[in-house]
């Protein structure tokens, strides 16, 4: 699909499912070295890096809990260690936290929902530019920062989301700065941002919401997570996205228009 990507170095953070564990194995597929991430390692997770090697890539997996930034820089430095350097980060890792309207919200749920969504993002970020800017140096193509926003970065979220939707425009937003102020450095950053997805996201739902969701999606049901893989491939290749920079790919089946 995209040749250049042969041998790219790729640190997808919360890639032991969903999302980022679909893109994982399609960067595989590609022939990328790709480094998994979660908070603990699935159980499964030998026989996912044997079939990644098998699709003709390279993968290895990284514990690290992303609220600290301590743990974002142990990450990067432990992926660097591993595979030499950096020309690909997908910020992916995030998640609701939980669901409180505005009167129920206190410091440790506040706290939590920030860490995961905006902590994590800008630290592991920060961590990760003088690699990324290295490889763009060595290699004379672009490298590439890919974070994952959200729907509910556009329209606010839904009930008791509110926080989570606040932290996805953040991402969509500060995507802004770091574009006018490292391209030089020879990276790019942009936005996929998916609609509803068929994950553990929304594993507490019940059908009759499921249903309800599914009728207010023109296209008539929740996307999947292999619908939005290919999303990133195509901005972390420099053959296809090389001057494609400060963007937010909506991919939601047509549920937000803008």
């Amino acid at each position: 699909m995209f040749p250049d990507l042969k041998g790219k170095r790729v640190l997808i953070t919360g890639s032991s499912q969903g999302i980022g564990l679909a893109t994982a194995r399609l960067f595989a597929r590609a022939g990328a070295k790709v480094g998994l991430h979660g908070r603990k390692a699935p159980a499964n997770i030998d026989e996912t890096i044997a079939s990644m090697r098998a699709d003709g890539g390279d993968a290895a997996f990284f514990a690290a809990d992303l609220a600290t930034s301590e743990a974002c820089q142990q990450l990067v430095d432990e992926f660097v260690a591993k595979f030499g350097g950096i020309d690909v980060l997908i910020n992916n890792a995030g998640g609701l936290v939980g669901r409180k309207p505005l009167p129920e919200i206190d410091d440790t749920f506040y706290d939590a929902v920030m860490d995961a969504n905006i902590r994590s993002v800008v630290m592991t970020t920060k961590f990760a530019l003088p690699h990324l800017a290295a490889a763009a140096k060595a290699s004379g193509q672009t490298s590439a920062v890919i974070s994952t926003g959200s729907i509910a970065g556009h329209t606010g979220g839904g009930p008791g989301a509110g926080l989570y939707g606040a932290a996805k425009a953040f991402l969509h937003n500060v995507h802004k700065n770091w574009v006018d102020f490292h391209t030089k450095d020879g990276v790019r950053f942009n936005i996929v941002s998916p609609g509803t997805v068929d994950t553990a996201f929304h594993a507490d739902k019940t059908q009759d919401v499921r249903d309800r969701i599914s009728n207010g999606i023109p296209m008539g049901r929740f996307g999947t997570a292999e619908e939005m893989a290919p999303a990133f491939l195509f901005f972390a290749s420099h053959l296809a996205s090389g001057y494609i920079t400060g963007q937010v790919l909506d991919i939601n089946g047509g549920q937000y228009k803008h």
